[in-house]
């Protein structure tokens, strides 16, 4: 049997879908053999992303762990795929499921580490330095923070007569990052974007898409990296994220989070080997044609296009929220 016989890497194939040369025919592997998928789905992390999910009779295992490249009797099973990978059996779907979850774990202790040893000139002190304020408006509305508490901004749009808009250029000077608007806004399309439980932990808004390659993304008081570096994972598109006047986010805000947008399921585990056990049952139940997991924070985001044609034209934005779902994971007791 010339396929027996064959010394094949399943390992170097599957890093040569990974690597950025899926438009490369895999067949080149495999000799005579014929492996021509119709195109494979991008991994994330950076590289274009493909729209088709591997529709030939021949595939690789996506999981490097994967011993049944021989005999092959799931040649018929054409899903889940996972992270733009093709997982042959449950077997592999767990140990695919496993090192992403590790992946994520590591790179959330990071950004944690990151965040922990940066410092910012208190905003009092760039108003101050910039000339929008004087020393005693200043002092005014530090001694009424002191006494009651709140945000330094607040006190000096009510004691001291600042516009909100004032704040928010103030904000971004502190931040180093530029004031974006609410123009061109489309509440239903950004709903589908990210859940919105998320959307309310975090205090951010996708606002808008430019082409097919950047996401905007607003906050009101403080940028988050972790939050845009996952949505860029997911999204596939670079994310530039900027500060909004208050008022107008909340108001787009309240439009985003009264349209409809992708189901979401909410569930705690007690810790990362649980949280891949679980990811492994969704994909195997729900069978999606991709399958991505990030991290923010102390959330785990599943999200799953479970039919072709799902995605639009940007990115891997979903179409509509229909043959959709995501699943936000807690680890601990934190639900």
């Amino acid at each position: 049997m010339p396929f027996l016989g064959r010394k094949f890497s399943n390992v170097g194939a599957t890093q040569l879908a990974l690597d950025g040369t899926a438009a490369r025919s895999v067949s080149q592997l495999w000799e005579d053999d014929v492996y021509r998928p119709s195109g494979l789905l991008d991994t994330g992390h950076g590289s274009d992303r493909a729209k088709a999910v591997i529709t030939s009779d021949k595939r690789l295992c996506g999981s490097p762990e994967c011993e049944g490249t021989r005999a092959m009797p799931w040649r018929s099973r054409r899903r889940p795929v996972f992270e733009g990978q093709w997982a042959c059996s449950g077997r592999c779907v767990i140990a695919m499921v496993r090192a992403a979850v590790r992946r994520e774990y590591g790179e959330g202790l990071a950004s944690v580490g990151e965040v922990s040893h940066r410092h910012r000139v208190p905003l009092g002190l760039v108003l101050l330095a910039q000339g929008w304020i004087t020393h005693p408006q200043l002092q005014l509305a530090l001694e009424a923070q002191r006494s009651k508490g709140g945000r330094i901004g607040e006190w000096l749009i009510s004691e001291c007569g600042l516009e909100p808009e004032q704040i928010t250029r103030g904000l971004s000077v502190q931040w180093n990052c530029p004031v974006l608007t609410t123009g061109g806004f489309r509440a239903r399309e950004m709903a589908l974007i990210m859940p919105k439980l998320l959307v309310q932990e975090f205090g951010a808004l996708p606002l808008r898409t430019a082409g097919s390659r950047i996401l905007y993304l607003g906050f009101e008081q403080r940028l988050n990296a972790s939050l845009a570096l996952a949505l860029e994972q997911m999204t596939g598109l670079k994310v530039e994220s900027g500060l909004v006047s208050g008022e107008d986010l909340r108001s787009a805000k309240d439009a985003l989070l009264a349209a409809k947008g992708i189901a979401v399921k909410q569930e705690s585990v007690t810790d990362t080997d649980a949280l891949a056990s679980r990811i492994t049952a969704v994909v195997e139940q729900r069978q999606p044609v991709n399958a991505r997991l990030v991290r923010l924070h102390q959330y785990y985001w599943l999200r799953l296009w479970l039919e072709n044609g799902v995605m639009s034209g940007v990115g891997s934005l979903p179409v509509s929220e229909e043959d959709m779902v995501d699943y936000v994971f807690c680890v601990g007791s934190r639900a």
